[in-house]
This record gives structure tokens, sequence and C-alpha cells, in this order.
């Protein structure tokens, strides 16, 4: 009982913490928003239909099958990732390993709140809703400002590195959130606008709150 009693404290007190970058994180949330503001230019939004069109045209089945498996891993990597850190800081009775899997997915956590804020916010339509040319591979849920696969696996990826600077944990952090930002346009769900978007909320967000990770 006294043990859960101090990790509630903790907890308590990292959330007041990061009251005090509220600010910070409201910087990233306008910088996000602002980008809305150049939909509306057709230049933008051309080279937005044009790069999903080129997609869609250069699909193959493999591909596609590739793509669609490494989009619908963000879960169990935004998941996974913070849960294995803290399995390890609990068997191993490492306390900086169970410090810095509460940062990870605190960050992954809020990047995807403030996504599903932003979502309501702006209300931009998907590319296949905007622009009958484009194809989906399959038709998504929702709004599509910003990406959400891309900034809960951008804020875990970013985290994580922040956390671990390791050349060997940095490549393939960033890799696989990489591939699964680039999965989404591809599928034809997020135009590149949504996915650079959701790529700055998220490292935006995980850096915003690297106070959090324990000290090395």
């Amino acid at each position: 009982m006294k043990m859960i009693i101090i990790r509630l404290i903790i907890i308590v007190y990292c959330f007041m913490r990061s009251i005090v970058y509220t600010k910070k994180l409201l910087f990233f949330c306008f910088i996000i928003i602002g980008l809305n503001t150049s939909f509306a230019q057709s230049r933008l939004q051309q080279w937005d239909d044009n790069v999903m069109i080129n997609l869609a045209e250069r699909r193959t089945e493999e591909k596609t099958g590739i793509l669609l498996f490494l989009s619908n891993t963000y879960r169990y990597g935004d998941v996974g990732i913070p849960a294995g850190l803290l399995i390890g800081g609990i068997v191993g009775n490492d306390r900086q390993m169970r410090e810095n899997a509460l940062y990870v997915a605190s960050s992954t956590a809020i990047s995807y709140g403030l996504t599903e804020l932003l979502k309501l916010i702006v209300k931009r339509p998907r590319p296949y809703i905007q622009n009958i040319r484009i194809v989906p591979v399959y038709r998504a849920m929702g709004t599509s400002f910003p990406s959400g696969h891309t900034s809960s696996t951008i804020a875990t990826a970013t985290a994580l590195s922040m956390a671990y600077p390791k050349w060997y944990v940095i490549a393939p952090a960033f890799l696989w959130a990489g591939s699964v930002s680039y999965s989404r346009m591809y599928l034809g769900v997020h135009y590149p606008t949504d996915v650079s978007g959701g790529a700055l909320l998220g490292a935006g967000t995980a850096a915003s709150l690297s106070f959090m990770r324990a000290n090395q």
C-alpha cells in the first residue's frame, strides 16, 4: 500500500511539473494549426494531391501488404515500448528504466490527446473525400489533420531516443516511426502535410516533456 501511494505521488508530481511546460506544448500546437491556414493555398493543396495520386498509381500488392502491416504496428510499439521498459525496470529493479517508461508513455499519450483535439479544431477531410481521384487502400474514419499514427509513433521514438541516446536505439526507433508515417500516405488516408504536422506535434511533445526522463 505504501509503494502504491508513493507511486501515485510521483505521478501527480510529474503531472504538476508538466503544467509548467504547457506553454511549450501550446506553442507547438499553434504552429501546427498555423500550417492549416496554408491548406487553402492552391499550390500546397495541389502538391498534396499530386503526391497522393502518384503514390496510389505506383502501388503493388506486395508493397501494399508490407505497408499495411507496418501501419498496424503503431499500437504495439506505442504500448509495447513503455510497457517493456516498465517490466524491465521492475524485474531488474532499475529506477531509471521505470522513470523512462513513464516519460515515454506520457509523451505518447499526451501527443495522442493533442492530436484528437486538433482534429476536432481543424476538421480537414480525408484525401479521398477532398479529391475523388485519390483512391485509398481502405477508408479510415475521422478527419485527416494531423496524422495520429505519425504523432504517436514519432513521440514514442523521440522520447525513447532522448532517454537512451544511442545509435542502436535511435536508428530502429525512427526507422519504425518513419515507416508508419510513410505508410499513411501510401495507403491514401493522410496527406504529406498531415504527416508533417503529426511529426512536428509528436517530436515537440516528447521534447517538451523531456524533464521527465531519468538522469543518466
